[in-house]
């Protein structure tokens, strides 16, 4: 083909290439998500940069992570020194972090995972632990409603060698979970436990940033009990994306490994962790606020008569609006509606940095008018049925938006 030939042919291809997606009102469109997410329930993850936060990443190195990039490794550095542990692996997400720290320590089947049934690892990461370690989980009800106890690890651990069983290798606990706290002495007494037995602990510590700020205790005390913890920068802390896993040279080493395997190696991601960087420096001291406006939602749900099944330890208060009348389909409807849309996803209740205080009256005072509303309509609160017995009661009820 002639040269100029060839060059017609490449300038067609880069035209049909070019790509335009940023709309022509993007800056406007920005302001109104940002307006949305103030007034979202849903999660906190739907937190979002802010200009100061886009102003340090661009300022970031801009190696290969794969190979060298000094901003993601000072990064690194950081999260394992105010962890105590040795080293600290960068990954895009909290469920890839979970699963590489379970799969680093799963060596040699038949094992299981022992958790709280409730746990991120087994209901929100898409049978993960099954698929990438063929692992079984053994999942276990808090004798106690709220979180795992010793006596409950003594009774569901599988030492020994029964051929009909999976032995534990592996306890991972979950703080938060659902939002609540989990006893840090309680926690010591698992570990010190599982150790003497040969088990190791992992920690999915997602959300482990409000423990620290909601009780004072440091980060290096609450990841002490543990061979690995996973910690994210995408949730309370408000970063685009992110998770570190912390544990041992050795046990990082082969995470890292794994997080090529696992199709994780990313490239320049100074900009990623530097984002990461300053939402630690500036979002961590807001937690304390986000925790009383959590608690001032509760109190205003409790005033109107509504059940909270699950309390606000942290970010989350769960509720059950059926005493006062109101079902969660309708409640969810009703916010969409306001001239200032709310949006729910039924019984959990998520708050973070991003909330807007009137948010929350809003939210309340729709809950106090519908209650109203059903009164007025001849609503009488049912008596509570008698039960043989505390049986198990999910209190996270998702209704679609």
């Amino acid at each position: 083909m002639a040269a100029t030939n060839m060059d017609a042919v490449r300038a067609q291809i880069a035209e049909e290439l070019k790509a335009d997606i940023l709309t022509m009102t993007q800056e406007e469109d920005n302001k109104r998500g940002f307006q949305e997410v103030s007034r979202s329930f849903i999660s906190d993850t739907i937190t979002v940069p802010t200009p100061d936060m886009y102003a340090y990443a661009a300022r970031a190195s801009i190696g290969d992570a794969v190979y060298h990039e000094p901003t993601t490794l000072a990064f690194e550095a950081h999260v394992a020194k105010i962890t105590g542990k040795d080293d600290a692996l960068f990954l895009p997400s909290g469920t890839m972090s979970n699963q590489i720290g379970l799969r680093t320590h799963l060596k040699q089947p038949p094992y299981s995972v022992l958790c709280d049934h409730r746990s991120h690892i087994v209901r929100y990461e898409a049978g993960g632990t099954a698929f990438h370690s063929g692992a079984h989980s053994q999942m276990v009800i808090p004798s106690n409603g709220h979180h795992l106890t010793l006596s409950d690890i003594e009774e569901n651990i599988v030492l020994g060698t029964d051929l009909h069983s999976a032995p534990t290798e592996v306890i991972s606990l979950e703080n938060t979970l659902n939002g609540t706290i989990f006893p840090q002495d309680e926690i010591v007494r698992i570990s010190d436990y599982a150790h003497s037995v040969g088990v190791k602990m992992h920690l999915d510590g997602a959300r482990l940033w409000h423990v620290a700020a909601e009780t004072g205790t440091s980060m290096k005390e609450l990841c002490a009990p543990f061979d690995s913890v996973s910690l994210c920068f995408s949730k309370g802390l408000g970063a685009p994306i992110g998770s570190c896993l912390v544990g041992t040279k050795e046990f990082i080493a082969k995470a890292r490994w794994f997080r090529k395997l696992f199709g994780g190696g990313m490239r320049q991601t100074g900009f990623i962790t530097a984002a990461a960087a300053y939402a630690l420096t500036h979002n961590f001291p807001r937690l304390p606020a986000v925790h009383a406006l959590t608690r001032k939602l509760e109190d205003g749900l409790r005033e109107i008569g509504v059940e909270i099944t699950s309390g606000a330890e942290t970010c989350m208060v769960f509720f059950d609006p059926s005493p006062v009348g109101i079902s969660y389909v309708e409640l969810v409807e009703r916010a969409r509606s306001l001239p200032e849309p709310i949006k729910l996803g039924g019984s959990r209740l998520v708050v973070h940095i991003q909330t807007a205080p009137q948010a929350v009256d809003d939210f309340l005072a729709l809950v106090r008018q519908l209650a109203e509303e059903k009164k007025a309509a001849g609503f009488v609160k049912p008596e509570k049925p008698l039960t043989n017995g505390k049986a198990f009661k999910n209190a996270y009820v998702k209704v679609k938006a």
